[in-house]
């Protein structure tokens, strides 16, 4: 406590004088509050790939992540409220990072490091990647890159600093796990042919209904192809190719005033081509 600088706590109209700045903070409960947990946020040692490497380079002496309070990487979800996901997340691997998003305490917060785990990666078309993690935790912070440097990781963790220093403990949507009543886990996955979300088993229950009965139970719509407007194949001369070219334009009317002027330029044209022919004759 003997380095805590509460000007930073300051949030209200009423002014400290300058010589009780270092003494006294008049602040309110949830600046305390947020300004304690992104101050000692414990993040939970794991890694899926190539990004984990930033990730322990970026609590490495040279980039300093304890200037954050976060340089107390747990090994148990228990311990841990910051959950970040480094590196390409499998089909395989998708249901113990759920189970160990479920075992953290509230408040916890998940951080997409990494192309991989925002979106798939240069792996999404690949049958064993989940196409980003955001389709079965919520995500509070995107760090892009491929993989991202450590000057970009702590760029994520101060935005998600950030994100907590707005939160209010009046409201309920800031702070759910105050609200009434249990908070319900995330479902885990279920690996089968393909990975399965059990938010989504009535869906998938009655489509196999459907399907037993010889019923269809998904109907892929195309879309509809334009028209294909008949054109000559070869053009006699300039003149049948400035025709056609006013004939596919005639359905817009933004082209109809140049075409007008064209076709006046060729009848121009063919009147000195005349009038020099009937001179040579």
């Amino acid at each position: 406590m003997s380095q805590l600088d509460l000007r930073e706590l300051q949030s209200t109209e009423f002014p400290v004088p300058d010589e009780l700045q270092g003494n006294l903070a008049i602040t309110s409960l949830s600046r305390v509050y947020n300004w304690s947990r992104r101050s000692s946020m414990w993040p939970l040692l794991f890694g899926l790939a190539c990004c984990a490497i930033e990730m322990i380079g970026t609590a490495a002496s040279r980039f300093d992540l304890s200037r954050f309070g976060m340089e107390v990487m747990r090994g148990s979800p228990r311990q841990s409220d910051l959950m970040i996901i480094s590196g390409t997340v499998t089909k395989k691997m998708v249901v113990p990072i759920v189970r160990l998003y479920n075992q953290m305490p509230e408040p916890k917060y998940v951080m997409a490091m990494g192309a991989c785990a925002s979106g798939g990666g240069p792996f999404k078309e690949g049958y064993n990647v989940v196409s980003g993690i955001d389709k079965y935790l919520p995500v509070d912070v995107y760090v892009p890159g491929c993989p991202p440097t450590p000057q970009a990781l702590l760029y994520g963790l101060i935005a998600l600093q950030k994100k907590i220093d707005g939160q209010s403990l009046a409201n309920m949507d800031d702070v759910p796990w105050y609200g009434v009543g249990p908070s319900e886990p995330t479902p885990v996955p279920v690996l089968g042919p393909d990975i399965i979300d059990p938010r989504q088993m009535d869906l998938i229950r009655r489509q196999a209904e459907m399907a037993a009965q010889g019923q269809q139970f998904a109907v892929r719509e195309l879309p509809a192809l334009p028209a294909k407007r008949a054109t000559p194949k070869k053009a006699s001369s300039k003149a049948a190719a400035v025709e056609a070219q006013a004939a596919d334009a005639a359905d817009d009317p933004g082209n109809a005033e140049r075409m007008e002027r064209r076709l006046e330029a060729l009848a121009r044209k063919r009147a000195r081509d005349a009038a020099k022919a009937g001179e040579a004759s």
